[in-house]
């Protein structure tokens, strides 16, 4: 039997490291790392979705995403056949995002945020993954990639400006109850992990290996 190709995308400004705890059985999964690329001027994130399908090598795989990285995996399954979508602490549509989000979209409040100060290690490992961080910034040293102005720029505007008002019901939703970026009390419907956080594919690492395997595989 062939193995199942399962891609992972790491969230926002996220090297794909942040995916080195995780553990899948090399019998039976072959997993690949995708990463994040500068993207192209006033590129639609449909269009950056799709030059990142490029990347895949493999027909109907199976798309992680965690946080930014699962809106994307989202838009890239609009473009290629994908056995299954699992996003990890993310969305299913701009409907869960939290108040601030909504009215930062409606004001276009987020083209005020001073980037080129975000981009300060301590404020990028906030921004990117969340604000209970700040004992572990050597940490987030190592995870943190995608240090470019435009990115971050593009970034902020495709996620507060994504347009999905319906949910996927296809789409599996891992989400942590704890989680501080996305909070549980918007989200419509999802598996929970109890004391999970925003950045559990980093801490929740234990219950990811024991229970990605069978949501992988189940019918």
């Amino acid at each position: 039997m062939s193995k199942i190709p399962v891609y992972f995308m790491p969230g926002l400004a996220a090297s794909p490291a942040i995916f080195e705890r995780i553990q899948l059985d090399e019998a039976v999964f072959e997993v690949c790392l995708l990463e994040w690329e500068i993207p192209q001027l006033k590129e639609s994130l449909s269009d950056y979705a799709l030059r990142i399908t490029k990347k895949i090598k493999h027909e109907n795989p199976v798309l992680i995403g965690v946080s930014f990285g699962g809106i994307l995996v989202q838009e890239m399954a609009k473009h290629i056949d994908a056995r299954k979508v699992i996003i990890i602490s993310s969305v299913r549509s701009s409907m869960e995002f939290p108040r601030r989000m909504k009215i930062g979209k409606t004001t276009k409040a987020y083209k005020l945020i001073p980037m080129k100060l975000i981009l300060n290690i301590e404020n990028l490992a906030k921004f990117s993954f969340g604000e209970k961080i700040n004992k572990r910034i050597k940490l987030y040293e190592k995870f943190l990639a995608v240090r470019d102005l435009n990115y971050l720029q593009w970034a902020v505007e495709s996620v507060i400006c994504w347009n999905r008002n319906e949910i996927d019901e296809k789409v599996i939703h891992i989400h942590g109850d704890q989680d501080d970026v996305f909070p549980i009390k918007y989200i419509n419907s999802c598996i929970v992990v109890k004391g999970g956080t925003h950045i559990m594919i980093l801490n929740k690492y234990k219950w990811l290996n024991e229970n990605l395997p069978s949501i992988i595989l189940e019918e």
